[in-house]
Parts: C-alpha cells; sequence; structure tokens
C-alpha cells in the first residue's frame, strides 16, 4: 500500500505544486477566506468527495466514504488562513494582495490536505470507514477551530491528525513529539486606578505608572519562585497605556500581555495566582485595579497511540533518518488543540527549511519553503490514515460525541 500511495503522491505533485502557488498568490485573511474556500470546495469536488461549504464560517468540509461497516470516522484538518504581512520574497508567485501574505505556510496546510484527499480517494475501496477533511479558516486568530466545531465537525470523529510547517527542520523531514506539543495561550488585561497629580509633588499623587512596573517586576519573579519550574509559565506584557503628559502623574495604566502554560492543572491556578499578585501589589501603594484574564486555546497533547501511528508511517516511508522526535515543546499556540476535546488527536511539524538559501522564521516577510516537502506531508498523512483504519475494528468507545 506504502508503494501505491507513493505513486499516487508521484503522479499528482505538479498538480500540488500549481495549488500551492496558486493559493500562495491569493492569501486571504482570518475570516476573509471566500476565495480560497471555493478553491478547496472545487479540488474536493473533482476528487469526488462530498463537499460542504461554509461550515465554520468559510470553512470547508470533504468527506469521502470508504468501503465497510466501521463506524469511526477519522478526521484530517488543514487551515487555510493568512497573514497581514507585506511578503518580500520576491518569488515569482509572491502574494498578489498588498499587506497579506502567507507566512506561516497554511498554504502548504492546505495543499497537503487537498492531496491527501486525493490520494485517499483512489484508495477508499481499502478504508473501511468516512474520513473527513477540515479546511479551517481564522487559526491565525485562534477562532476557526471554535466555529468549526460549533458546526458539527467533530461529530462522530473517532481521531483526528494535523500538520504544521517548521521551518528549523530541514525539507523532507518529520518531526513528533509525544505528549505536549504546544502550550495554552491566554490574554491578560490589568489596568490600575490611582490618583493623578502634579510631577513635581508625587506624594501627592498615587503614580499609577510606577505601580505598573511593580506589578510587572512583582509577576516576573514570582514566575521564578512561586511556581514549579518543571511547569513553565511564560507572562509576556506586550502593550502598556498610559499618562497625558510628561508632568502629570497618570492616574491610570493598562497592561495587555499573553500568559502561556503547557499543564491544565497550572494554567487553572493562573488567573487567581495572578489577581492575588496584582492586588498586593496595588494595595501596598493606594491603587486600585481591575484584572481580565480571557482563556485563549488550550495546549495541544499529542495522543500517544496516533502519535505511534504517525511515527511508524513516517519510518516507513521515509526511513528514520528523516523522522525527529522533538525533545520540547513549543509555547506558541495552536488551536488544534480545540478539537482535542472531542477526539483523541496528534499533529505534525512538517519540515519545510531550505537546503541552501537563508531559513526565515514563521511569520517573516520573506518567509519561504522548500516545495519538495509537500509531497513528504501527504505520503506520511495518506499512509498514517490507511495505517489507522487498519487499526483495531470499531467499538463505542473510540467514538466520540459532542
Amino acid at each position: 500500500m506504502l508503494t501505491q500511495i507513493k505513486n499516487l503522491a508521484s503522479k499528482i505533485a505538479p498538480r500540488l505544486i500549481e495549488i500551492r502557488r496558486h493559493l500562495h498568490s491569493h492569501p486571504e485573511l482570518s475570516g476573509e477566506e471566500y476565495q480560497t474556500a471555493a478553491f478547496v470546495a472545487g479540488v474536493l469536488s473533482s476528487s469526488g468527495l462530498h463537499v460542504v461549504e461554509g461550515v465554520g464560517k468559510t470553512g470547508v468540509v470533504g468527506e469521502l466514504v470508504g468501503n465497510g461497516d466501521d463506524k469511526r470516522v477519522l478526521a484530517i484538518r488543514a487551515d487555510m488562513d493568512a497573514l497581514p504581512i507585506q511578503e518580500r520574497t520576491q518569488l515569482d508567485f509572491a502574494s498578489r494582495i498588498p499587506g497579506v501574505m502567507h507566512a506561516c505556510g497554511h498554504d502548504v496546510h492546505t495543499t497537503v490536505g487537498l492531496g491527501v484527499a486525493m490520494v485517499l480517494a483512489d484508495l477508499a475501496g481499502n478504508l473501511p470507514g468516512k474520513t473527513r477533511f477540515l479546511f479551517q479558516p481564522a487559526e491565525e486568530i485562534a477562532q476557526g477551530a471554535s466555529w468549526m466545531v460549533k458546526d458539527g465537525v467533530m461529530e462522530d470523529v473517532s481521531a483526528i491528525f494535523g500538520l504544521h510547517v517548521f521551518p528549523s527542520i530541514p525539507g523532507g523531514s518529520i518531526g513528533l513529539r509525544y505528549g505536549a506539543l504546544t502550550a495554552a495561550a491566554d490574554e491578560l488585561e490589568i489596568k490600575i486606578f490611582g490618583e493623578s497629580g502634579h510631577g513635581a509633588r508625587p506624594h501627592e499623587a498615587i503614580d499609577a505608572i510606577w505601580i505598573a512596573s511593580q506589578v510587572i517586576t512583582t509577576l516576573q519573579q514570582a514566575i521564578s519562585r512561586t511556581h514549579n519550574p518543571l511547569r513553565p509559565v511564560v507572562l509576556s506584557i506586550g502593550q502598556i497605556q498610559g499618562g497625558r503628559a510628561p508632568n502629570i502623574i497618570a492616574d491610570q495604566v493598562e497592561l495587555r500581555g499573553t500568559v502561556r502554560s503547557l499543564h491544565r492543572e497550572t494554567r487553572a491556578q493562573l488567573p487567581k495566582w495572578i489577581e492575588t499578585i496584582v492586588a498586593n501589589t496595588c494595595n501596598s501603594y493606594g491603587a486600585k485595579y481591575q484584572v481580565d484574564y480571557r482563556q485563549g486555546v488550550p495546549s495541544v497533547q499529542n495522543d500517544y497511540n496516533l502519535t505511534q501511528i504517525l511515527q511508524a508511517a513516517a519510518e516507513e516511508a521515509w526511513g528514520s533518518d528523516r523522522v525527529q522526535i522533538l525533545p520540547e515543546p513549543s509555547l506558541g499556540a495552536e488551536d488544534f488543540s480545540v478539537y482535542l476535546d472531542y477526539a483523541p488527536g496528534t499533529m505534525f511539524r512538517l519540515g519545510v527549511g531550505l537546503a541552501q538559501a537563508p531559513n526565515h522564521p514563521l511569520h517573516h516577510p520573506q518567509f519561504e519553503v522548500d516545495e519538495s516537502a509537500i509531497i513528504t506531508g501527504v505520503v506520511t498523512l495518506a499512509y498514517a490514515a490507511y495505517k489507522y483504519w487498519q487499526q483495531g475494528l470499531y467499538s463505542e468507545d473510540n467514538l466520540y460525541q459532542i
């Protein structure tokens, strides 16, 4: 079967390069993926899948029915949105949309998803159950997965696979991780209320800017001394707003930032922990405060058994020397984690690092990929899907319902 999958992937390789370059030239921002969705729907329909558009606002679902009575549903997810970045790659197929670029590789994700659908469509007679392809919008704003779930895409799903490109891994290699792959990412807003006064008489005022600096310092110091260092927390304040003039002591400051963590128990403690520190600091100097802690997406926790399937598929397809077990998770966020509240899943890193040119990081205006990695992703996912279907029979224990 692996040889057959590789042959099918090789046959459609030129078409996949065309698809990727078309998508790269026509990027669309989160929630605006109308043309991308229409294009994806057309490719899926021409491959014989049942297609539903407008799922999760601008998402697309394609379903491939196998030849058997296995009631499991395997989902494969690819995200489609681009970033508000002006491209500077000088590629012939660079973005034609000013200020919008596929700088995170979602054009590759979408292409790989389409390639897997094409390959598996030719092998439907060997698949005993249903494969559901989720082409998701708005990953970059961490909303699309929730939109898709709200529209029922995880009904009856028993497992889900996903991928993300990674420029620090050589093109054509695979990066896998058991357990935590990405961090939970939450939003934090702190308002500090003091009393205004003349800059020459600070003792007559309550300086909100100075107190805000104490809050930031105390939070950072407390992380290193009150949290388990084996369960990391990263709190970053990215915005500070306050003050009206150089000689007026500010009476109000707003701090905005993100809080990232890997463990569910640690994450649950963070809102109270942060508010206690803010309260103690503000109370010490006579200020009032308001803390708004908003939970974002949870951590991606890769299922052990599904990751084993992916590892076996990748090693059989490409050899163990092209498969890396990643030693540590990323503290970046990924809303693939939302699906994992409904079914076990695993996400892998698809190496797209260039052999000759500098490898710019994700979200860089000169980010480029090794396009040969597209076939690596297609074969790996298609073969992993085949191996999933060959493992075991349907039971109520592996059927997840919304």
